[in-house]
């Protein structure tokens, strides 16, 4: 959540971190339409011309805070030492880097992914989901099994990609009961489980 450019100022990384926290306890409070620039400017300690300076408004600053989210989350599960890394007893090692950085930063998470409130952050990283997981299928031979089976691809990644993030909201709604390494065996054991079935 706080990787800078090496060419960013230290104090624009400072600034937004603050604002960013003080949305998340904004938002475990009240809805996000009740949230304004002098609410959240308040909350992180900072004048409203320093928040203008970094964003237009609420709805700007969110969509930059999901931009941002994608890029970490991008970084942790593209990195190939975290491909590298990860356990040879686990299939798809990306889920488990995935879910270890939404359970280190799962306050973060928990409200803007398993709340209603915040739709953006939900879509991106659904679409990276689901990016996830067309690579996924065209990697493997599963596309062919597919579509001898009549299903349509589409509906397949609409179908894989929902799995996924229902089940991550899910966990944290339910305050992570699961360690991220156990969840994605149980994403990878699902998945042969459905396999065996077609």
């Amino acid at each position: 959540m706080d990787q800078a450019n090496p060419r960013t100022d230290l104090r624009i990384v400072r600034t937004r971190r603050m604002l960013r926290d003080a949305f998340v306890e904004l938002l475990e409070e009240m809805e996000v339409e009740k949230i304004t620039v002098n609410r959240l400017a308040e909350r992180a300690t900072i004048n409203r011309v320093t928040f203008y300076l970094h964003y237009r408004d609420i709805p700007d600053m969110m969509e930059k805070m999901a931009d941002e989210m994608i890029e970490d989350i991008s970084s942790i599960i593209g990195s190939p030492e975290s491909q590298s890394a990860a356990s040879p007893d686990v299939e798809w090692p990306l889920m488990v880097n995935l879910l270890e950085y939404i359970a280190k930063h799962s306050r973060f998470y928990k409200v803007i992914l398993a709340t209603k409130r915040t739709t953006v952050f939900t879509e991106r990283l659904l679409k990276l989901l689901t990016s996830l997981v067309t690579e996924r299928l065209e990697r493997s031979d599963t596309e062919s099994a597919i579509a001898a089976m009549g299903i349509k691809r589409d509906i397949a990644i609409w179908y894989g990609s929902s799995a996924l993030i229902g089940t991550i909201i899910t966990w944290l709604r339910n305050d992570m009961p699961y360690t991220p390494l156990f969840l994605a065996k149980q994403f990878a054991l699902l998945r042969h489980y459905h396999q065996m079935k077609s």
